[in-house]
Formats: structure tokens, C-alpha cells, sequence
């Protein structure tokens, strides 16, 4: 069995450019199971089918050896369910379904394979019996512009049921990468595959280089007598039984420090110490218990230009536990006003003087800044997500200015903090989070101070690329 870190230094080790092909499977080698399932699932919800449609289904694509003409039978039954429909109104549909459930279920892998290729300027496509709503939201996500998929028949912008051709599931998918390498230019004896079914054995001997990801049975005994080489990546549908025992047990223990915290505040009056206790202490125990090792570059940033505004690339609640346990004291940041109210986080939140922001009202946003400028002003580091939100995958999306208006009205440098790898200890939707590695790059601090109104927006994009080129091209220095 092939190592996922093997298989990124053989892709950066060998040719370059779009003659290059990158062929991915999207159900169970992209993402941890079926998309289809979050669809019906949510069709039960709204009283659309029956609990025993729903197990049939899920029997049917769990069996996972459909015929050609089962599968076309199936599909057709879906497109038929649409007809009427716009597709406008079919991909709103499932850019939501990809947000609430099939986002969470993204191999941290895939997005590693995918963005692989796109660095050797691969002609990256996902080909897929699904259909093309289905997998959109995720390839743009991913920043893939190629989808081959089963397509339903459509006029005027609505679906009218019935497929468009051959749905893409066995021989059809081969066909379909065939027709489209020869459209495209693509030498496929060159070129990559990456598929989990027993139906893709044929999609798979197309192209030169073909991976068996969590293979089917059959499959995978096609890999072992072909030589292919077999990845296997970490369950996300569910996590382990000691993943979420080892969650909340970190809970548990945060929160008996919480009330240490709090004891300690009431008894003296010292709320910045007892912040800066329970900042330090549950981040150390946290860290601990789940099983996660922080490799740290650049720490000598988060500590030669205090006060400072730290910003980071968010992807989950973990970065708070993150950087508590990098910045350790002296910490507050900006929050959406939402956060105000979490469960559990918003009573420490508050304690901690964190700045929240209403961010669908500008001018509240703006004065909400001006407590976090005097926080800055007392000596108190500030974190902020220039994102604004978190993401559905590792993509770094496009920076605000909020962090560097702050900076500047403080008279403080920014020091940007850049983090992989906290997507796969906990996701955008998790609620447990997992064992692993998290890697942090603290970069040297920009001065802001010199910004003017006109090229404000250009200097906030060069850290943007920035934080781009690190991510791409992490330094190889010693980690503490």
C-alpha cells in the first residue's frame, strides 16, 4: 500500500503542464461515502419520501456491483424526480446539501491530490456517475474547472428527465475520459487516475498512472495484480469511538478550568489572569488529551512584537484552541456577534474582552472595532480572521481589510499566522475532533503604518499571496 506522502513527491517529481491529465472519482475517493445519500436523507426530512424508499436506497448503493443498466435505471428515477425543475433550482439545491452535510465529508487527502496536480498545471476533471450539481460546488471549491458526470436532459434551463447520453458509470465513464483526453490533447499513457469502485476498473486502465483509493474488493484485487498502488485515507463520515472520547474528555477538562478561571477572577478581581490561566492551561490540556502535536516555525513573531494584531487562516473552532495554546497570554480578537452566544464559549469569550461584530450592519462594525483599538493600545495582542468566516476546504479565500484598518489605527505591526492542517483535526462542521499533526508558520510582521487609502487593497493582496506561497511552498525550517 502507497503512502499519500509518496504519492505527492511522485506528482511533483514528474512532468508538468496541461498535456497532463488528473482524472478523480468523486463518491468514495473525493468524499467519505455518497453524495446521493445526503439527497435523500434530506428528502425524508421534508416528507418527500418513506423511511423504506430511504433503506433502499441505501442498500442499492452500498451493494456497490450494479450493473450498467442498474445504475442507468436508478439514475434515471432521480432525473425523472427533477423534471419540471430549473436547474438553477436543482444546483441551489445541492451547493446547500454540500454545505450542511457533504463538506464535512471531504477527504483532506483528496483536496491534497488535487491541489498536487493543479501546482504542476495538470488538466485536473473530475468524472463521475453523479451528476454534474452534485460535484460543482466541491470543484469550485477545489478550483477544479472540468466535470464529466451523468447529464440530465434539459430545455430552456429546466429538466425534462431522461438522461443526456450514457450515464458515466463503468464503461461509460472510460468513454467519457477517452473522448474528452482527445478533445482536450491530454496524452493519457502520461496521465493520473484516482478511483474507489469496482464499476471504475475500466476509467482506471485508461491512464497511465492509476491509484485504487479505499478500493472495493474487486478492485483492489485488479490493483494488487496490476501493481496500481492503493491509497487509504481516514474515515470522515464518523468519527472513532476514541476520537470522540478523547473530545470529550478535553471538554470536560476545559471546562474545569473555566471554573478555576472563574473562581480565581471572582476571588481577586484579576480577570487578564485568570484569562490568560484558562487560555493557556485548557489549550496545553487540550492539545494533550486529543492526541495532537503542534509544529510551530517562525515562534520567535509571536513574541518580539507584542502588542500586535494576529491574524490567521480559519477553518474550524479548533484554530481558538490553537492559537491559545501558541499565543499562550495577553490574548483577545474579533468575533461575529453570534459567538456572543455560543454554548459553553461565549461566558469566556466575553471575559476575555473579545471585540464582536455585527457584520451585516457596516456601521456597527466599524465602532465595534474601536474596543479592540484600545485593547491593542493596553497592551493586548488582537486575533482576526481577514477571511471572515471559515471555509469548506483548506482554500484560502480572499482577505478583508478590517485586520489592517485595525492595525493601523493602533499603531501596531500585523503578524500573520498560517496554518495547515487544522481541517483535518476538525472541520468547518465537526463537533469531535481528531488526533494528527498541525503546522504553523509565524511569518515576520508587516508595518502597516505607511498604508495609504489608494493601495490599501494592493498590499492586502500581496499578504494574501503570501499566505498563498506558504501554504504551497511550506519552509522547511526547524519546527519547536
Amino acid at each position: 500500500m502507497s503512502t499519500l506522502d509518496d504519492t505527492l513527491a511522485a506528482i511533483e517529481a514528474g512532468p508538468k503542464g496541461p498535456k497532463i491529465g488528473a482524472f478523480f472519482d468523486f463518491d468514495g475517493t473525493l468524499i467519505d461515502g455518497y453524495s446521493a445519500l445526503a439527497y435523500f436523507q434530506d428528502r425524508l426530512r421534508r416528507g418527500e419520501i418513506g423511511v423504506r424508499e430511504l433503506v433502499e436506497t441505501i442498500q442499492l448503493m452500498r451493494r456497490g456491483q450494479l450493473s450498467e443498466d442498474e445504475f442507468r435505471d436508478v439514475i434515471a428515477d432521480v432525473m425523472a424526480s427533477w423534471s419540471g425543475r430549473s436547474e438553477a433550482e436543482v444546483g441551489a439545491m445541492w451547493q446547500r446539501l454540500y454545505q450542511q452535510k457533504i463538506a464535512k465529508l471531504q477527504f483532506p487527502e483528496g483536496w491534497k491530490l488535487v491541489q498536487a496536480h493543479r501546482r504542476q498545471g495538470h488538466t485536473v476533471a473530475i468524472a463521475s456517475s453523479a451528476t454534474p450539481f452534485q460535484i460543482e460546488p466541491l470543484a469550485k471549491e477545489y478550483g477544479v474547472e472540468h466535470i464529466l458526470a451523468s447529464r440530465p436532459r434539459t430545455r430552456d434551463g429546466k429538466i425534462t428527465g431522461g438522461l443526456l447520453g450514457k450515464p458515466l458509470w463503468g464503461s461509460g465513464k472510460a468513454a467519457a475520459v477517452r473522448a474528452f483526453a482527445q478533445t482536450h490533447g491530454i496524452a493519457l499513457e502520461r496521465s493520473y487516475g484516482y478511483a474507489n469502485g469496482n464499476e471504475d476498473i475500466d476509467f482506471l486502465g485508461t491512464v497511465g498512472k492509476p491509484t485504487a483509493v479505499q478500493p472495493g474488493d474487486k478492485l483492489l484485487e485488479t490493483a494488487k495484480s496490476c501493481g496500481w498502488p492503493v491509497l487509504r485515507f481516514e474515515a470522515r463520515r464518523r468519527a472513532s469511538a476514541g476520537a470522540i472520547a478523547r473530545t470529550m474528555a478535553a471538554y470536560t477538562a476545559m471546562g474545569g478550568t473555566f471554573l478555576s478561571g472563574i473562581g480565581y477572577a471572582k476571588a481577586t478581581g484579576e480577570n487578564r489572569r485568570a484569562v490568560d490561566f484558562i487560555t493557556s492551561v485548557s489549550a496545553d490540556t487540550t492539545m494533550t488529551i486529543l492526541g495532537v502535536n503542534v509544529e510551530v516555525q517562525g515562534t520567535e513573531h509571536l513574541w518580539a512584537h507584542r502588542p500586535g494584531v494576529f491574524i490567521i487562516n480559519h477553518q474550524s473552532k479548533f484554530d481558538m484552541f490553537l492559537m491559545g495554546y501558541l499565543a499562550r497570554r495577553g490574548l483577545t480578537a474579533v468575533a461575529k456577534k453570534e459567538a456572543e452566544e455560543a454554548f459553553g464559549f461565549g461566558p469566556f469569550l466575553k471575559m476575555a474582552d473579545v471585540a464582536f461584530i455585527d457584520r451585516s450592519n457596516t456601521a456597527k462594525a466599524l465602532q465595534a472595532m474601536q474596543p479592540a483599538v484600545d485593547r491593542l493600545k493596553r497592551g493586548l495582542c488582537v486575533c482576526i480572521a481577514p477571511e471572515g468566516t471559515r471555509s469548506y476546504s483548506p482554500r484560502l479565500g480572499p482577505f478583508k481589510k478590517g485586520a489592517f484598518h485595525l492595525a493601523q489605527q493602533a499603531g501596531v505591526p500585523v503578524v500573520p499566522i498560517v496554518i495547515r492542517n487544522a481541517g483535518e483535526i476538525m472541520g468547518r462542521n465537526d463537533q469531535v475532533m481528531r488526533s494528527g499533526t498541525c503546522q504553523v508558520a509565524v511569518l515576520p510582521p508587516i508595518d502597516v503604518s505607511g498604508w495609504g487609502r489608494k493601495d490599501m487593497t494592493a498590499k492586502v493582496e500581496e499578504v494574501h499571496q503570501l499566505y498563498l506561497d506558504t501554504l504551497n511552498n511550506w519552509p522547511q525550517g526547524k519546527s519547536s
